[in-house]
């Protein structure tokens, strides 16, 4: 059974710091190009950032130099490492596998900025 679980959003401060994990299980991770997507409320599904089965990454203009995307094919999981936040990076994050047409997505965890 394909499992993609999402963990470590919450409520930061404007400049703070989150760490977000995603835990695959039942497909062979190193295989799979990994991305972390965002969805705000009335707003579509954006990418975030991803990472290639090579390690190459990739970043929205908005997030760039503050967040990094990273994985441990030893764990199954990948990472994104959050700085700087902004009230406007408030959103759902998932986390997708994709191996050409094959993609399998997590459930979501809230991430909010707000003082």
């Amino acid at each position: 059974q394909v499992q993609l679980v999402e963990s470590g959003g919450g409520l930061v401060q404007p400049g703070g710091s989150l760490r977000l994990s995603c835990a695959a299980s039942g497909f062979t991770f190193s295989s799979y190009h990994m991305s972390w997507y965002r969805q705000a409320p009335g707003k579509e599904r954006e990418l975030v950032a991803s990472i290639t089965t090579s390690g190459s990454t990739g970043y929205a203009d908005s997030v760039k130099g503050r967040f990094t995307i990273s994985r441990d094919n030893a764990k199954n999981t990948v990472y994104l490492q959050m700085n700087s936040l902004k009230p406007e990076d408030t959103a759902v994050y998932y986390c997708k596998g994709r191996l050409q047409s094959l993609n399998y997505w997590g459930q979501g965890t809230q991430v909010t900025v707000s003082s």
